[in-house]
């Protein structure tokens, strides 16, 4: 066989172990010394140290743990309950006012955590029920609490966004600015979505039960001002750090740490067991990612020694596609990828196959960053693997059928695809912020 082939089987054989279940990051380390001794001899263990230390003095990856560490933080801190029952006093008057003040509850505490399972979790114990109980149907509560809870993959502070600037050697600070306005659109259509399909069909979302007393607004902006302004400002604050120039990512998230354990303790949810929660299932999750980047940056040297990513480019140029086709394919070949693998794994692993291409059909890698970011929202709503209507279902009344789950998900996986379309169409609504603060 050839060096190419070798390659081409190493890809293949890495996708059958996994799909049998196998741990992804071991499982890539394991191929890429096994298949590199066959390439390169002793040096593929040269090459595995390297890479090692390469990863753990990365100054962009140490802002993961830090932006884990105040994710879970906040998710300890009790603000959720409070958070949720103030917007819903101050979306009471709108049409399907619960699935608003749920989806803009998820987007605000999804942007403070990017946790998508905790998140999803979370909101299907406090709104789902709610909504039930107000006579929602049950596909649309469901789906609102699915989708929101998504959001933070792409609303900055994002992990995703981060992995992706480490995996391309892209300025994730551009990244942050350009994935600003395309979260708030998607957001934006979900909202719209729901506040149509209520006055379109107002038994999909019946209006709440008039208050005798309806609250006096000092009551809501009260409420409001304990709850959504500390947790807005900390997340505007943390952003603004890093859009603004006044702080690298990593310091920026350091401060994020700092601001969550004092929001903790205004709200009196900071003890030593949160704590070490919280500590603890930042190390987990950094250790994972960690292990992630040195087999794959092993694993991608190796295959790129043998010569695969020449065979798959070669083959992509073969089709002479038009840079909208390929675009389309990329997007369809991720988004199939989403069903059986993580994001962290298409990310580290199969995004950086698309790189050498994007150059050659003058794709900009922020605009192909954000249509993934995008895209990978989809794999948590889309059946057979869709993570987020599992994570619901696991705490769902159990009159609520999995198939009710998937179907009230479904329209919002359409609403991501048109977002992606109108970015596509229009880039300039993920460049023009990057552009206005940093130029071209």
């Amino acid at each position: 066989m050839t060096n190419p082939e070798i390659g081409m089987l190493q890809l293949g054989l890495f996708i059958f172990v996994i799909l049998l279940g196998f741990p992804i990051a071991f499982t890539l380390i394991a191929m890429a010394i096994f298949f590199g001794y066959i390439a390169m001899g002793t040096r593929i263990f040269d090459l595995l140290v390297t890479n090692t230390a390469d990863v753990m003095q990365n100054d962009v990856l140490t802002a993961v743990p830090l932006f884990l560490f105040m994710g879970y933080v906040i998710e300890r801190s009790n603000i959720l309950d409070r958070l949720f029952f103030s917007i819903q006093l101050a979306a009471r008057n709108l049409p399907g006012s619960l699935a608003v003040a749920t989806l803009i509850t998820c987007a605000l505490f999804a942007t403070a955590t990017g946790i998508v399972g905790a998140v999803v979790t979370l909101m299907g114990l406090l709104a789902f029920p709610a909504m039930l109980r107000a006579g929602y149907d049950t596909r649309l509560a469901a789906g609102v609490v699915c989708a929101g809870g998504c959001l933070g993959i792409m609303i900055p502070p994002s992990v995703l966004l981060i992995l992706y600037g480490a995996t391309t050697a892209t300025s994730v600070v551009k990244l942050y600015a350009a994935a600003f306005l395309p979260g708030f659109l998607l957001a934006g259509l979900y909202v719209l979505y729901v506040v149509t399909r209520a006055l379109i069909n107002p038994k999909l979302a019946p209006k709440p039960p008039e208050l005798e007393q309806p609250p006096p607004f000092g009551e809501v902006l009260w409420a409001l001002m304990t709850s959504f302004f500390p947790l807005f400002i900390l997340i505007m604050a943390v952003l603004g750090a890093i859009l603004f120039g006044l702080a690298t990512p990593t310091e920026a998230a350091a401060v994020g740490c700092a601001g969550a354990l004092l929001l903790a303790a205004c709200y009196r949810a900071l003890n030593f067991e949160r704590l070490k929660e919280a500590t603890y299932l930042t190390a987990r999750t950094s250790a994972m990612v960690c292990y992630l980047f040195i087999g794959s940056w092993t694993f991608s040297s190796v295959f790129s020694y043998l010569g695969g990513h020449e065979v798959i480019e070669a083959w992509v140029k073969s089709l002479e596609l038009s840079p909208t086709m390929f675009l389309i394919l990329a997007q369809i070949i991720i988004f199939l990828l989403g069903w059986p693998l993580e994001w962290t794994e298409i990310i580290i692993i199969f995004v950086p196959i698309f790189l050498p291409l994007l150059k050659s059909f003058n794709i900009d890698p922020i605009i192909f960053g954000i249509l993934v970011a995008l895209n990978i929202q989809t794999s948590f709503n889309t059946p057979p693997m869709a993570m987020a209507a599992y994570y619901l279902k696991g705490i769902a009344p159990p009159h609520v059928k999995l198939t009710e789950i998937f179907a009230g998900a479904l329209p919002f996986v359409f609403l991501v695809f048109i977002t992606m379309a109108i970015v596509y169409i229009f880039p300039e609504i993920a460049l023009w912020l990057p552009n206005a603060l940093y130029g071209r």
